[in-house]
């Protein structure tokens, strides 16, 4: 970011604050209310903010524009504020935006790019600007709790209040005072989520895609003003919605045996900062929610035990793709499993060669399975042919190493489309991907060093560690000989027990790669 050269604003601390003023001040968010329409003209927001002084200031800002007011996205965000008028209310001081006011917004990350929020133009960014925000990130890391309330949807439990960042896959409207939003964070819940009915609804969004993506979407009921921005907003855009309620569906007396199932309400008014935003792609918070982490294998044998429950459906086997055997496990209720062969020209190739798709197997006997034939893609039975599973299981097992695909960006293909492959000897991950209509997601690991000379401790971030390493990241988590040959070179590069001069040297020491799947 450029740094304009305009004559500087003084910054004044909190505690110097005095009624009656009109001041520059620079503070850590430590509560917010987003943009909400108030009951003149104007939009309100409501920013509570503290500095080094330990000292909050609470600031009610109105603007008849609502993306003139402060972009804020989470407590711990750092805001500039020129042109604030300090007035006492209720024996306390708070601040009031007044004609010609001035925001900036940045993200209050320690070592995050300074880059600031601001439509306003009569806000220049000095060096100034950048030392205060640098200044007060330092502080903040040492004195402000990070935000609790941010949770995923795999961590969410009933009777609670949290901000969910998610992407909207669809929306509806329900009533007068309510409207419906599908959404989805790439994690599922513990609890099966509840469902509003659609029928006689005007459905906006892709029915089809959602049905992919099944127990990953979750329906958002918002009310009373928050209705008029669930309207406006874009389907595909990412939102963070504030003081999401969770609460379990009540139990119905009629049917006792039926499922507890997780609602998500987000309630009318602005207390505890109820809201939606809309987040940009290069929101931090976004670019993690693009990332996948590699799911444990107990998550991919419960997407692969739910899929089991439905019978194979005997009209979809033995058709010129493919060759089918059925037969039924010892127990477990009788489970059958359907094992079908894939032909090579009309001839089944041998086992090294061949490709086959299992319906109904969990994930041990599909593991068994890749260690005898070339490759497993686990499916079930649709309508009108075999189909891929919800996209959080593995489109493609070869060994132990499993092949994810984007369930944002893939376009799912019939399954019979893998007769298109021109080379079914290989069955290339890449080939079995584009065939079938799916973006592949990359493994990638990150390293963690912990630098110390005895002066101080710095924490250094090796991207494209499998480069550097010369180890590839989908493979290391389940070959033994890989992770020696890592230990290996770390020993190399940070021996213990050196000594530099007169003084002890601690090696460097590493955190564990953690691995991500990405969509590139």
């Amino acid at each position: 970011m450029s740094l304009a050269p305009v004559p500087p604003y003084t910054y004044t601390p909190l505690n110097l604050l005095k009624d009656g003023t009109v001041v520059s001040v620079c503070g850590v968010v430590k509560f917010f209310k987003p943009p909400y329409l108030s009951k003149g003209t104007d939009y309100c927001s409501v920013v509570t903010i503290v500095d080094q002084t330990h000292v909050k200031l609470t600031c009610m800002l109105f603007s008849r524009n609502c993306e003139t007011l402060p972009i804020i996205y989470k407590v711990g965000d750092i805001v500039c504020f020129r042109g604030l008028k300090i007035q006492a209310y209720k024996n306390e001081l708070q601040g009031i935006s007044t004609r010609g006011f001035a925001s900036l917004t940045f993200d209050g990350t320690l070592g995050a790019p300074v880059v600031s929020r601001t439509l306003s133009k009569s806000f220049n960014f000095t060096a100034q600007d950048y030392n205060m925000v640098e200044t007060l990130r330092t502080w903040a890391s040492t004195h402000i709790s990070a935000s609790s309330n941010l949770v995923q949807l795999s961590n969410a439990e009933p009777m609670q209040y949290y901000d969910l960042t998610c992407q909207l896959l669809g929306k509806a409207e329900v009533d007068g005072v309510s409207f419906l939003l599908k959404v989805w964070d790439g994690t599922r819940t513990k609890i099966p989520s509840w469902r509003l009915c659609l029928q006689d609804m005007a459905f906006e969004g892709d029915l089809s895609h959602i049905l992919r993506l099944q127990n990953l979407v979750i329906d958002v009921v918002v009310y009373d003003n928050h209705v008029q921005v669930a309207k406006s907003l874009k389907i595909g855009s990412f939102l963070r919605i504030y003081s999401l309620h969770t609460k379990l569906q009540p139990v119905n007396s009629e049917s006792p045996t039926s499922l507890v199932r997780l609602e998500f309400h987000l309630h009318g008014g602005t207390s505890y900062g109820r809201g939606i935003r809309v987040l940009p792609e290069s929101n931090y918070d976004v670019n993690q929610l693009k990332k996948q982490e590699v799911p444990y294998d107990e998550n991919v044998d419960k997407i692969l035990q739910d899929a089991s429950g439905k019978a194979p459906d005997y009209k979809l086997h033995g058709t010129p793709l493919y060759d089918s055997e059925v037969w039924t496990t010892k127990g477990q209720e009788g489970r059958q499993v359907a094992v079908h062969f894939v032909k090579n020209d009309g001839i089944l190739p041998h086992s090294s060669e061949c490709l086959v798709l299992i319906e109904g197997g969990r994930l041990c006997e599909i593991y068994k399975l890749s260690s005898m034939f070339h490759s497993v893609i686990p499916v079930k039975s649709g309508p009108e042919d075999l189909e891929l599973l919800d996209l959080a299981a593995p489109f493609l097992i070869r060994g132990k190493v499993c092949h994810y695909g984007c369930n944002q960006c893939s376009n799912l293909k019939s399954i019979q489309n893998l007769s298109t492959i021109p080379n079914k000897r290989l069955w290339l991950p890449s080939s079995v991907a584009e065939a079938l209509g799916i973006v592949p997601l990359q493994y990638v690991f990150v390293m963690t060093f912990t630098f110390d000379d005895g002066t101080g401790v710095l924490d250094v971030y090796l991207k494209d560690s499998d480069k550097f390493f010369q180890i590839p990241a989908s493979e290391v988590l389940t070959d033994d000989d890989l992770q020696r040959n890592l230990e290996r070179i770390m020993n190399v590069i940070c021996p213990p027990g050196i000594k530099i001069g007169r003084q002890q040297f601690n090696r460097a020491s590493f955190s564990l790669f953690k691995i991500h799947l990405v969509c590139i």
